[in-house]
């Protein structure tokens, strides 16, 4: 009798256990990232209205979304890093839920706005996983609040704006899209912050690959074989920075950490738990 009370209890347990996996997994896949109610919270930095969602425990780790994203952007990765590091997610100035109502954007402004959100979170430093605009972001706050980042993981940012960095295809979009509405008068709220954002693109960034050397942070420079950044402008980016790896996904365009999400979320965080080797 009390070997089929202990057998009953143990498959009880099992049962339990595989139900809040379940559960645990369920609600993961489930959770709209970038309009969740239940941890999203504004922070007043630098005159404006940032949105953040916060998930998981441990080491802080920063994301950083690219250019008219915003926090769901991130939305593949946050999961896997949530279970290991305590996720802080942000909607950049003018984008997602976080406002701007100003006439000019920076990548530097933006850099000053996550150095001013870890302060008022108290964080000293965090890790970071920049995506495109993103990428550009974290080289930027990790140039100019070097104190502030742990280790930098990189992904489709680009030094300068023009076809040097950018693949001339989608380059030649740009500027006939350019060309086409520089002169028009924009009415709403709504189509002065979508020029913005192209502009921001149109014109920046402005680094200087000297300048690189100030990042004293190890970093993991990441890029597709085919993304819109070209390969040997990020080649250039990772030979720039002191304490580096370059890393190029087969078969992969710009949204590596969508295209290959497992391997995008194994390869970043086996590169910020192993210390770094110098090459």
């Amino acid at each position: 009798m009390l070997m089929l009370k202990l057998i009953i209890l143990k498959r009880t347990i099992l049962l339990l256990s595989l139900f809040s996996i379940i559960t645990f997994s369920y609600c993961q896949n489930n959770i709209e990232y970038g309009n969740n109610t239940a941890v999203g919270k504004y922070i007043k930095v630098r005159g404006i209205n940032m949105y953040t969602e916060q998930y998981g425990t441990g080491n802080p780790l920063l994301m950083i979304h690219g250019n008219g994203g915003s926090i769901s952007s991130m939305s593949k990765i946050i999961p896997y890093f949530s279970n290991l590091y305590k996720v802080i997610a942000i909607d950049s100035r003018a984008q997602g839920k976080s406002t701007d109502e100003g006439d000019s954007l920076s990548f530097e402004m933006m850099a000053d706005d996550i150095a001013a959100i870890m302060k008022e979170m108290h964080i000293d430093s965090a890790y970071v996983i920049g995506w495109s605009d993103g990428g550009i972001v974290g080289l930027l706050l990790a140039m100019r609040h070097p104190k502030t980042v742990i280790k930098l993981a990189a992904t489709g940012a680009n030094l300068w704006p023009d076809s040097t960095a950018i693949l001339p295809s989608y380059w030649k979009r740009e500027k006939k899209m350019y060309d086409s509405l520089h002169l028009t008068t924009f009415k709403t709220p709504k189509e002065k912050n979508r020029w913005k954002m192209f502009m921001l693109d149109w014109l920046q960034p402005n680094i200087k690959l000297n300048e690189l050397k100030s990042v004293s942070c190890p970093a993991l420079i990441i890029s597709g074989d085919h993304d819109l950044i070209n390969l040997e402008h990020t080649i250039q980016i990772y030979k720039s920075i002191p304490l580096s790896y370059l890393w190029v996904l087969p078969n992969s365009g710009h949204a590596t950490l969508k295209q290959h999400t497992d391997e995008f979320n194994k390869k970043v965080n086996e590169f910020f738990e192993m210390p770094f080797k110098k090459r």
